[in-house]
């Protein structure tokens, strides 16, 4: 199989960043008020439905990977793998990573080709944030802001960027699984 890793160095400027993942289609205003003050949004993959990508961008430009469950047109907007240097901060992101220190084959070769220092993945819907001291990174997986899972609680993170550091971390519940929007 093909591996689809696209890298972007970043110039130095502190940043807002919103994370999300595994949306399955479904977002609703919750995720667009808690997103509204980022400078740039990730998805952590998937999507489910091109649509969500475009009312993400509509609040902030987005960069993302494909998970399993997405087709052709996110597959065309978005790699498997994305590398991102922040002054300095390596970050990966990929959607099936594997459970923390036991990565999947793929995510142990872009570690070790890529050395970074945040991990972002998603596709468990389980919100974890841990430092894995054996890999010497950060494991980041915002859980699921959609409503198709087993998650019981919709989940996103947001953080701060700034002069090759990753500040003022936040998880976000935006509600039960099962909730409608609420206005």
């Amino acid at each position: 199989m093909q591996q689809s890793c696209r890298q972007s160095k970043c110039e130095k400027v502190k940043r807002k960043i919103g994370l999300i993942s595994d949306t399955h289609g479904y977002m609703d205003e919750r995720i667009e008020h808690h997103l509204g003050m980022c400078d740039e949004i990730w998805h952590a993959g998937d999507v489910g439905d091109a649509s969500v990508l475009d009312r993400l961008e509509r609040i902030a430009p987005l960069k993302g990977v494909y998970g399993n469950i997405d087709g052709t047109e996110i597959r065309k907007r978005f790699p498997e793998a994305e590398v991102m240097d922040f002054d300095g901060l390596i970050i990966l992101m990929i959607h099936i990573a594997g459970p923390l220190g036991r990565y999947s084959p793929q995510t142990r070769a872009l570690i070790g080709k890529h050395h970074p220092d945040v991990l972002v993945c998603g596709h468990s819907h389980i919100l974890r944030v841990k430092r894995d001291d054996k890999m010497g990174l950060m494991y980041i997986n915002p859980g699921a802001a959609g409503r198709h899972g087993f998650h019981k609680v919709r989940t996103l993170c947001r953080f701060e960027i700034n002069d090759g550091k990753l500040e003022q971390f936040e998880a976000v519940e935006l509600g039960p699984r099962s909730s409608q929007a609420i206005h």
